[in-house]
């Protein structure tokens, strides 16, 4: 068989790649979104949580509660950062750093670099894959666990599977895919009250429209309810006293 064939017809492992990955077999094929302008559709807490429950070895072996437990800290720094799953997926020991709760993009959407903060609960929720992520070749955190590319970055279409998978075992009734945490850490961390120009920081986005956009999901109420929940005036305002009194 001709060598470009047989790179076409297998991935990176050496394994028999799916037609649908095969070069040009979506081509000329409409997506299925097309023309369909979908709103933000942010998951719930109480789903991610069900989704990290979800996150256990489904085979014996170490391999096995590695990539469990890799799959669990991907969701997790996902969530809590809101970093596009590219980004994640480029990140290596030197760009995390714990003591200023803080991770470092070198490569974002354009080839900007940024600092994104992770709270403290996240840092000790990833404390057990970065321990066990030692047994592995020095390279990526999330990497492939074995073979001739051990310590290489997991591909994205392979931690979309994993996920895809996790939601399933946890009987999730809706679609959950990497970048539907993203849009479900600006919702809560708005919730939060943290400003929006931090928020346009954090997820990297070029103008503030774009970060707006992601909180089109919030109700009408959460919006304004900072509003009614204001301070009195500083200075005293007299009291009216109805004239029957």
């Amino acid at each position: 068989m001709d060598p470009v064939a047989i790179e076409r017809t297998l991935d990176r492992r050496g394994r028999l790649r799916s037609p649908a990955a095969m070069p040009g077999y979506h081509k000329g094929r409409a997506p299925v979104t097309k023309g369909r302008h979908l709103p933000p559709d942010p998951p719930s807490v109480i789903e991610i949580v069900e989704l990290l429950e979800a996150c256990k070895p489904h085979r014996r072996g170490r391999s096995a509660e590695l990539s469990a437990l890799r799959l669990r800290t991907l969701i997790i720094i996902l969530w809590r950062t809101g970093m596009r799953i590219s980004e994640a997926l480029a990140l290596e020991e030197r760009d995390l750093n714990r003591t200023d709760l803080a991770i470092t993009v070198r490569r974002g959407k354009g080839g900007k670099r940024r600092i994104c903060a992770m709270d403290r609960w996240a840092w000790g929720e990833i404390s057990p894959w970065l321990d066990a992520r030692q047994e592995i070749a020095f390279g990526a955190i999330f990497c492939v666990l074995s073979g001739p590319t051990a310590g290489l970055s997991m591909s994205d279409s392979d931690a979309r599977r994993q996920l895809r998978k996790a939601t399933q075992r946890a009987k999730l009734r809706r679609r959950m895919n990497p970048h539907s945490f993203r849009h479900g850490f600006t919702v809560e961390a708005r919730r939060e009250d943290i400003d929006l120009l931090a928020l346009q920081r954090q997820l990297g986005h070029a103008r503030l429209d774009i970060t707006q956009e992601y909180l089109r999901s919030i109700s009408t109420t959460d919006v304004l309810e900072p509003i009614g929940q204001r301070v009195a005036p500083m200075m005293p305002v007299p009291s009216i006293v109805p004239s029957y009194q």
